[in-house]
């Protein structure tokens, strides 16, 4: 039997994995800086299969513009180079002693905006999984039998308050990655 408790725990969850999943994403949208998890999304034709690069290789980033990739088996060096230069990332890899370094280019003022949209775009698909966990539990609430209708509608504000928490959080990493975009 479900409980309301149980409802807005599992709604919870939903919502929680609905913005960590949106906060990966967003960490792999490229800004000025390097950083690791910017190849995050990068997968490689490795073993007979695509990969995450990260299981094929280690990054790391020694500078400020600037990405390398290690890969344990010297042998994936081209199939990591060419899954890079593929990516929608814009990046032109060079390898050099079994080593693949990845110069970052700045970013203009039009790839700026590109990706400004791109991030936001992926705000408002964070945005409808929250709002869909709360749509589940409110259809769940309504099935219950044996609850008041106080109990019922005390629920439904804890649920509007919880998504309305969820959304402000979404709402200030997308100003904070906006913000990290358009910094020349």
């Amino acid at each position: 039997m479900t409980t309301i408790p149980q409802i807005m725990k599992d709604c919870r969850t939903a919502m929680e994995k609905s913005f960590e999943a949106s906060k990966r994403e967003l960490a792999s949208i490229r800004t000025g800086k390097a950083t690791a998890s910017l190849l995050d999304t990068v997968r490689v034709e490795a073993y007979g299969q695509q990969m995450p690069l990260n299981q094929v290789g280690s990054v790391s980033a020694p500078e400020p513009r600037l990405l390398t990739v290690t890969p344990w088996d010297k042998g994936l060096v081209q199939a990591i180079e060419k899954a890079l230069r593929e990516s929608d990332l814009g990046l032109n890899p060079q390898s050099q002693a079994g080593v693949i370094r990845v110069p970052l280019p700045s970013l203009n003022e039009q790839r700026r905006k590109e990706l400004v949209k791109v991030v936001h775009k992926l705000a408002e698909e964070a945005r409808i999984g929250i709002r869909h966990a709360r749509t589940a539990a409110r259809d769940q609430l309504k099935k219950l039998e044996k609850t008041s209708e106080d109990d019922q509608k005390k629920a439904e504000k804890e649920l509007q308050k919880l998504h309305d928490d969820f959304i402000g959080r979404i709402d200030e990493l997308l100003k904070g990655k906006e913000a990290e975009i358009m910094e020349v």
